[in-house]
């Protein structure tokens, strides 16, 4: 069985001190460790981003795809190989960006993959432009007298677009989050955990110290119920989508189960060889 040592490879993470998508990186490591799958049982694809650089800093198969496409080759992955454990990573900007129309219908399509966001309300990488999760009246370099537009909820699209496995986390507490990641990775259907990830570098309002005052942890509330998808709406609505935990869970199938005639043996495995007649049968009628 893998440990966490071998989900690490020599690839030095080029974060900022303090970024909180460390911790996120750590909490995937520990818990694929934890369920006991091998580095080659999994592919992580990102997309771009400081977060996007997560899927060469972790010793799986990686992909890094192009802005807002993390879901998509996600998805082709796990339709090809259905025996790997897929997870997408990305951050507020590539996958509620240009990527929300990606998400949304990965969210309805539930595919059995598991999507990890890093949100640090701010684009880090192209140094500190307001993100589609930035509060109103943010300030910014393309924002200086604060930000008129509304932030994207996260938490709130996911359930009105029914997806069956919601939580999110805070990378100031990576036990939380490990527990978290590992019940996403282990839920059959598309999971998402939406990780609050501070940028300490741009986002100087958003900080660990602002987190911790303003978070509501679920796991501190015996009679909350993840399985009752109007109180998970209630419970986002009454915190501003300030809390942690699992939210909201549903066990159904999955759209890999649903697809009629889809073969238990992935694709990767077929014998894709081509009878040498057939080839040339098919040159000679296209040519």
């Amino acid at each position: 069985m893998a440990t966490v040592k071998e989900f690490r490879n020599n690839v030095r993470p080029n974060w900022c001190p303090g970024c909180g998508d460390f911790s996120v990186q750590a909490a995937i490591q520990r818990a694929l460790a934890n369920l006991g799958v091998e580095p080659e049982q999994v592919a992580v694809v990102s997309g771009i981003g400081c977060s996007g650089r997560i899927s060469g800093y972790i010793n799986t198969y990686g992909f890094h795809g192009v802005h807002g496409r993390a879901l998509p080759l996600a998805q082709g992955l796990k339709l090809a190989n259905r025996d790997l454990t897929v997870i997408a990573a990305g951050g507020d900007g590539d996958g509620f960006g240009i990527g929300l129309g990606h998400f949304i219908h990965a969210v309805r399509r539930n595919l059995d993959i598991t999507y990890v966001t890093m949100d640090n309300q701010i684009y880090g990488l192209t140094k500190g432009q307001t993100s589609p999760t930035s509060g109103h009246g943010f300030k910014t370099k393309t924002t200086p007298t604060g930000n008129i537009e509304h932030a994207v909820r996260p938490i709130e699209l996911a359930l009105g677009a029914g997806i069956g496995f919601a939580a999110q986390g805070f990378s100031s507490d990576i036990n939380q989050l490990t527990r978290l990641v590992e019940l996403a990775i282990q839920h059959k259907g598309f999971s998402l955990v939406n990780v609050f990830s501070p940028c300490v570098t741009f986002n100087k309002i958003n900080t660990y110290d602002w987190f911790k005052q303003h978070i509501v942890n679920l796991e501190n509330d015996p009679t909350y119920d993840p399985t009752d998808r109007s109180r998970a709406m209630q419970k986002v609505l009454e915190t501003g989508g300030l809390c942690t935990g699992l939210i909201y869970r549903e066990e159904r199938p999955s759209y890999e189960e649903l697809i009629p005639g889809f073969q238990a043996e992935p694709v990767a495995r077929h014998n894709l060889q081509m009878d040498p007649d057939v080839f040339r049968e098919l040159v000679a009628e296209f040519a």
